[in-house]
């Protein structure tokens, strides 16, 4: 309670203060002065006043603070009987204090007890007034249930409004407002404050148009009973209201350019007792002659954009006088829509305008550039220091602040000078900056300090403040960088792996740092130098330096016999130090060079040499820091040649693993990618492979193993050898992975692996393929829609549970079967079913743009435009591999089959059938041959197979006979004896075929053999 006391008595006591600082002035002055100091005496965020205008015009805005220009303009003009805060103090004689309407608080008023209390109390004594809410006007009982306090969304949420009617005994004259911070309703000292600068300041107005003499003191203790303040103001009051304020009201017909004044716009314009209608003409032989061109110009803009226009201007009154007004004209729309009339208020400013032109004489002569500019970014006042800095050569008053900046070559937006500026105006914060101007060079401080009618600028120079600053902190910057470009480049050249990273890093680093213009590290191998990177020489001299004896290059072998750095200053310096090597500097472009030595473990590796264009002299401080640096180089290379030797094995060992060219096969034409993976040098499992098959089929194959390293790369090399093997055997996708799994799982618990096996054979244009936890492969039909062959996966390799199961789909001819690994399509911000929808779409696009293309080359750059649009220069950190195979199908007419008799007649059935059908195929030349063949195989199977016996001749490259059977045992062939009978058949089919085989079918065995075709 006495900390309340102290302050309700220390806030008295400024209140007083206030009162005695203000009582000398009247009118429009009067109201900004008070209004500015309840706006700081509640904390608020800015305020209005509104007095009531003549015929009912509602409450018309008199003065403003704190608000930027849109907001104040929506409230130039509001109903005296709506529901905004300042009518309903007015209408009700009261205090009202309405919050910002939000979740739970839209519409709440809160009206203070009875009419007149404000005020009442010079000690701002809170217990003397209160604050509850009037009977009949509870908190949220209002008429249409909502009391929305601002006209417009433009005032900031979380606020409220705060009004007091300006009371006098004739009635309420208007209201003052205070837009408050939070939510919550102001303090009770907050509240009696701005009631007590409202009553002092209405009572003020009331004696200037009474005369009353009486003391201040005795006007804010007297208090007007309520029975004197009727609920409308009479004529006269309103009359002498405006009279007080010096203010009228006027209104303007923009079609007829008629006007019509009201008695107090005549006396201001000195034109008392003439008609109150007037000409526009009138009005404009008024105006002094200076102000009378932009004046147009802002009326005619305000007309068009139909904003509210504020303007002040002199006047030349006809009995010779002169002075100062203000006018504010808002634009209304006729029936039409379109701006019909204007209307306005005009009051006098004259000793206000005296009061500023004595401050302006005190600034004239500032030291500071000083000028001020209005709302419409006119410049209304410049001192003598601001016309040197403006550097304008005629009169600056009244020009646009950015014509008169352009005149003199400033680009007010370039600088940030506009921006600053309207960002001042527009939200009311003072602000500041420096700039260095266009017209001298030298720095400036800005200071921005916004105003209600406009921005005042100081510019003060402070050049010589930077020159110091700057010297200072360029020392301590010398420093500091010296040590961040040890921390970088140490940094730097711990992440390189390769040379060419140590080149980029320390060319980054250090070249720029110092001025330097060439870079090169010459490695010595051998008593040979070879040049490991470098920057800024041309390509002809480090070819001719390259693999040359180190004895060769002068410079460098002093280096490396002496094992310490050398400098050279300059050209002159190199030839007197080198005679023999004269043209050196000439070829080169150089004139001043660092050698210095790169030792590692006490081993002499090389030399880097960073050379100048011009000629340098390196400080004590730079050469010990080059050395410095030399040494973390020379740890780095050593680093980088044991990575790129490392890196090259492995590259060499991928490519060993991996087939170096796809086989041309009948049934499909193929196209392969692999990417290894960025970080690191260990080569992945990631492996493909295209398999040609009995019966002109052919086996896709694609694999992955889990890991990266040289086990990992051994255990692809061992499943694609077994893969190979197997397939040679011609086991089924399900089978070859059952015995897959038990390679994998010989290798031990750590490996594990994905694999997917796909067999085509273009007779039948059938694909089956198993699966071992792999993605599904994609299939692109020729009418180009893309799908997926999906099915169940089974698991890994090592940690699936035989039977796999297969899958077989039949293939359109000149269809695109895609394989691929998860390193294509998924990644650390990819997962694979985003990865497998990028690769659909890009399948589509890809495949329609080759169309036109050879299939060689269409498959080829298939596969660049899949990695490309998949992997556009990522950084891998998983291998990928991409196989894609276009089907072919063997015509109905390369194929010719038979069902064979039971016994000895089917060999001579099955010689008349090849016999005919190579005669048919103009394959006559291979017809005594294939009869041997098919005879022997025929024979065979009569002999130790079982019927149904099955002859099968297809041509693709090859003359491919298959006899059938169905028996499941196996033929080999026999090592006969002289004294043997038998035995010699798969002998002589060996010598006479190209290539033979068997393999399992569903009904029992095939055994095959291919000839050559001429």
């Amino acid at each position: 309670m006495a900390e309340q006391l102290l302050m309700d008595e220390a806030g008295a006591a400024r209140l007083r203060m206030i009162i005695e600082a203000g009582a000398e002035l009247t009118g429009a002055d009067l109201l900004n002065f008070a209004l500015e100091h309840a706006v700081t005496e509640a904390g608020g965020l800015g305020g209005m006043v509104h007095v009531r205008g003549p015929g009912g015009r509602g409450l018309l805005l008199m003065a403003s603070s704190g608000l930027v220009r849109t907001v104040a303009q929506d409230w130039e003009e509001i109903e005296e009987h709506s529901e905004t805060a300042p009518a309903r103090a007015v209408s009700g004689g009261a205090s009202v204090w309405m919050p910002a309407a939000d979740d739970d608080r839209a519409g709440a008023a809160e009206v203070s007890a009875e009419p007149g209390t404000q005020g009442d109390s010079t000690q701002g004594d809170s217990s003397d007034s209160t604050h509850e809410s009037a009977p009949g006007d509870t908190v949220g009982n209002h008429p249409h249930g909502s009391a929305p306090w601002s006209p417009t969304s433009a005032l900031p949420d979380g606020s409220g409004l705060l009004a007091v009617p300006l009371l006098t005994p004739g009635g309420t004259a208007g209201a003052l407002s205070v837009l408050t911070v939070g939510k919550g309703q102001p303090t009770p000292w907050q509240r009696g404050a701005v009631e007590v600068l409202a009553a002092w300041a209405a009572l003020r107005l009331r004696d200037q148009w009474t005369g009353s003499d009486r003391t201040e003191a005795g006007r804010l203790r007297e208090k007007p009973p309520v029975s004197r303040l009727p609920k409308e103001p009479s004529a006269t009051l309103l009359r002498q209201s405006l009279e007080a304020l010096k203010m009228g009201s006027w209104e303007w017909d923009l079609a007829t350019g008629e006007q019509v004044w009201d008695e107090s716009t005549l006396a201001i314009l000195g034109m008392e007792g003439e008609s109150s209608k007037q000409t526009f003409e009138t009005w404009t032989q008024l105006v002094h002659a200076d102000d009378l061109p932009w004046l147009l110009v802002e009326i005619e803009q305000a007309i068009r954009n139909r904003r509210v226009s504020a303007v002040e201007y002199r006047i030349c009154r006809p009995d010779g006088t002169a002075g100062w007004v203000s006018a504010r004209g808002r634009v209304l729309p006729g029936e039409d829509g379109q701006p019909a009339r204007m209307v306005g208020t005009v009051w006098d400013t004259t000793e206000s305008r005296i009061a500023r032109d004595s401050v302006s004489r005190a600034l004239l002569h500032m030291s500071e550039a000083f000028f001020a500019v209005d709302s419409g970014w006119r410049i209304t006042f410049v001192n003598v220091e601001a016309e040197r800095f403006l550097g304008a050569s005629h009169d600056l008053l009244g020009r646009i602040l950015w014509d008169a900046l352009a005149e003199i070559g400033v680009d007010a937006v370039e600088l940030g000078l506009e921006a600053a500026y309207r960002r001042a105006a527009e939200s009311g914060t003072p602000g500041g900056f420096d700039v260095r101007w266009p017209t001298n060079r030298r720095w400036y401080h800005m200071r921005l300090v916004p105003m209600p009618d406009g921005l005042t600028v100081y510019a003060s120079d402070v050049t010589e403040i930077r020159s110091q600053e700057a010297e200072s902190a360029t020392a301590e910057r010398v420093t500091a960088d010296r040590t961040a470009r040890i921390t970088e480049l140490t940094g730097a050249l711990a992440e390189a792996l390769t040379m060419q990273d140590v080149v980029n890093a320390t060319a980054e680093r250090v070249m720029a740092p110092f001025g330097a213009s060439g870079l090169v590290f010459h490695l010595i191998e051998e008593e040979t130098v070879r040049v490991a990177g470098a920057v800024g020489y041309p390509q002809s001299f480090l070819d001719r330096v390259d693999g040359v004896p180190v004895n060769d290059i002068t410079p460098v072998e002093e280096v490396h016999r002496t094992r310490t750095p050398t400098f050279i200053d300059s050209a002159e310096d190199y030839v007197e130090r080198y005679p023999d090597r004269v043209d050196s500097p000439a070829a080169i472009n150089k004139s001043a060079w660092a050698f210095l030595p790169l030792i590692v473990s006490g081993r002499f590796t090389g030399c880097c040499v960073i050379s100048f264009t011009e000629p340098r002299h390196l400080s004590g401080e730079e050469r010990a820091l080059l050395i410095t640096l030399s040494g973390l180089m020379a740890q780095a290379i050593e680093r980088a040649r044991l990575f790129d030797a490392e890196h090259t094995r492995a590259q060499e060992l991928q490519r060993g693993l991996l087939p170096e060219v796809l086989p041309t096969l009948p049934a499909v034409a193929s196209a392969a990618r692999y990417l290894p993976a960025n970080e690191g040098v260990e080569v992945g499992g990631d492996w493909y492979d295209v398999i040609p098959l009995s019966g002109a089929r052919v086996a896709l194959v694609i694999g992955d193993v889990m890991g990266h390293g040289l086990s990992q790369a051994a255990t692809m090399g061992r499943l694609r050898t077994a893969v190979h093997t197997l397939a040679d055997l011609d086991f089924a996708p399900d089978e070859l992975l059952n015995r897959l799994n038990d390679v994998v799982n010989d290798l031990g618990d750590d490996f594990y692996a994905t694999c997917l096996y796909a067999v085509y054979d273009p007779v039948t244009r059938t694909c089956t393929f198993g699966s071992a936890g792999h993605p599904p492969p994609a299939v692109v039909h020729p009418d180009g829609t893309t799908e997926f062959l999906t099915r169940p996966p089974d698991p890994p390799l090592g940690a699936a549970l035989p039977p796999f199961e297969t899958t077989e789909v039949v293939l359109e001819e000149g269809s695109l079967l895609v394989l691929y690994t998860d390193g294509l399509i998924e990644s650390a911000t990819r997962d694979i079913d985003r990865g497998m929808s990028h690769l659909t779409k890009a399948l589509a696009t890809a495949a329609a743009a080759v169309q036109d293309q050879d299939e060689e080359a269409s498959l080829e750059r298939l596969c660049d435009d899949i990695l490309a649009e998949l992997l556009p220069g990522q950084q891998l950190t998983d291998d990928a591999a991409l196989l894609v195979a276009r089907t072919r199908a063997i015509p109905a007419e390369s194929i010719a089959g038979w069902v064979l008799s039971d016994g000895p007649i089917a060999a001579q059935e099955a010689r008349n059938h090849v016999r005919d059908q190579l005669a048919d195929w103009q394959l006559d030349e291979l017809a005594m041959t294939a009869e041997l063949l098919v005879s022997e195989l025929v024979g065979n199977a009569v002999r130790y197979g079982r019927s149904p016996i099955g002859l099968r001749l297809l041509r693709a490259e090859g003359l491919i006979c298959e006899v059938s059977d169905g028996s499941l045992t196996t033929p080999r062939i026999r090592h006969a004896t002289e004294t043997d009978e038998g035995g010699r058949g798969l002998q002589l089919v060996a010598a006479l075929a190209q290539r033979w085989g068997a393999r399992y079918t569903a009904t029992g065995k095939c055994i095959w053999t291919e000839q050559p075709v001429p």
